[in-house]
């Protein structure tokens, strides 16, 4: 069993996620509850849960406060955490950032057991909790231009330079990560996803199947139907209906 602490301040949400827990996730056993910042560390601290469902807005702070106090006195968090919100916009991004998991009000059953599959995952491949650390410090900065990613692979969760990344390619629902100075990387998310968070960090989709860092594009070769070779000496084609587009960029460069 895999135990979980639920911390809302909506006495309602806590006994519906207690029931959509017990429904859907037999394997999650609920061992406290809190309905604050305060009364959530205490609870933590006493109880040790492997899983916090943790809602951000509370009434005394946010759970962003609550992960500060157990990181400040405690050296580091050693729960995984799966937020639950209503909105968050900015959040939302931060969250997909760090490889964190997240629940949006009214909690639906099947994104709930999603959820749990992955952080049954995690729990069982690794106690790496850096992705939480990187949460934290893009939450504190306050921008949306973020500089590293956390990336969730098979044997954990790594943390790279957004600017390290070569580029990106699709294999079916899995997107490999080129990076530089390591191996390739298979993420189990779709190309899709990984292009709406990249895309205003310099990079573009240029192929069904290719998400290219134009930092790292080398030339643009127009013969053959065109393609590009990137400075990892991989050569790329370019979809008919990018080239127009890519041409457009490689002008204001």
């Amino acid at each position: 069993m895999t135990t979980a602490l639920l911390i809302d301040d909506d006495a309602n949400l806590r006994a519906g996620m207690r029931q959509l827990l017990l429904r859907y996730a037999p394997n999650i056993k609920v061992i406290g509850e809190a309905d604050s910042v305060q009364t959530g560390v205490e609870a933590i601290n006493q109880l040790n849960p492997e899983v916090l469902f943790l809602d951000i807005q509370l009434t005394d702070g946010t759970g962003f406060d609550l992960l500060e106090q157990l990181a400040s006195k405690n050296g580091k968090i050693t729960s995984q955490v799966v937020f639950i919100t209503a909105h968050e916009q900015y959040a939302i991004k931060a969250f997909r950032f760090s490889a964190l998991d997240f629940l949006l009000k009214p909690v639906d059953p099947e994104e709930l057991q999603k959820v749990i599959s992955k952080i049954n995952d995690v729990l069982s491949k690794s106690e790496n909790y850096a992705h939480i650390d990187l949460l934290l410090e893009n939450i504190r900065k306050k921008v949306d231009n973020f500089k590293r990613i956390a990336l969730s692979t098979a044997d954990g969760i790594h943390l790279f330079e957004i600017s390290d990344i070569i580029r990106c390619e699709s294999e079916d629902n899995y997107t490999k990560f080129y990076i530089k100075n390591n191996k390739p990387i298979l993420i189990s998310k779709t190309l899709k996803e990984y292009e709406e968070l990249l895309t205003e960090h310099g990079f573009e989709r240029i192929h069904q199947s290719h998400l290219i860092n134009l930092a790292y594009l080398k030339s643009y070769i127009k013969k053959d139907g065109g393609y590009v070779v990137m400075a990892d000496n991989s050569n790329l084609p370019i979809s008919q209906r990018k080239k127009e587009r890519l041409q457009e960029l490689l002008k204001s460069l």
